[in-house]
């Protein structure tokens, strides 16, 4: 269970720049049978809203708010070996930001749930150029490929992109994510078959439980 003590001293560990500290709170968290689930959403995902939050209202540096992002891609990691052991079954996912979306760690925990889920999961990280992404999609032929946005200005790229896929890929499933979209209410409805938005982890659990 994360209290407010543990996500406090979290936080702190990060805008201090302080990787032991963060990495020893999360393989306590990871000890004592915690859900991924709760460690990236309590934890991780909550910390890091709050370290942007200060970033966009000049609170800290872009220096302390990298700092943190690295701190927590590696904390993540820590919970890998519980994430990549979970059975897997034929079905791949191929998770990407868009290009000038540089804010890489929601895609990353995406691709993490798929995995969790049973999934193979190609996460392309942050800013990738549309042709890389075509080419793996015809490379991999996924299930779903899933968009990461984080950038409300980024709207029209992403409406592009899926564009692109759907006139190459006309019957692959899409989802978007992303705090781009969280103002966005029925963006795709009667534009798009088979492409919707996931707004949280919790969303994506329902889908997958489709499959």
């Amino acid at each position: 269970m994360i209290t407010d003590t543990i996500y406090k001293n979290f936080l702190n560990g990060l805008l201090a720049g302080d990787r032991k500290a963060c990495s020893e709170i999360t393989k306590e968290l990871i000890n004592s049978s915690i859900s991924i689930k709760e460690l990236y959403t309590g934890l991780f995902q909550a910390a890091m809203y709050e370290i942007g939050e200060m970033w966009e209202y000049d609170k800290i540096t872009p220096a302390v708010e990298h700092l943190a992002t690295g701190i927590t891609e590696y904390c993540m990691s820590l919970a890998y070996p519980l994430i990549f052991g979970a059975a897997h079954r034929d079905k791949t996912a191929i998770i990407s930001c868009l290009v000038n979306e540089y804010h890489q760690i929601g895609a990353r925990m995406v691709a993490d749930f798929f995995e969790l889920h049973g999934w193979h999961g190609y996460f392309l990280g942050a800013n990738t150029p549309v042709k890389s992404l075509l080419d793996m999609i015809k490379d991999r032929k996924p299930d779903i490929v899933a968009l990461s946005i984080s950038l409300y200005s980024n709207i029209p790229a992403l409406i592009k992109v899926i564009d692109e896929i759907r006139s190459d890929f006309p019957e692959i499933r899409i989802i978007a994510g992303g705090l781009g979209l969280k103002n966005e209410n029925g963006i795709f409805t009667g534009k798009y078959t088979g492409v919707s938005a996931v707004k949280d982890l919790d969303s994506l659990e329902r889908l997958l439980d489709e499959y």
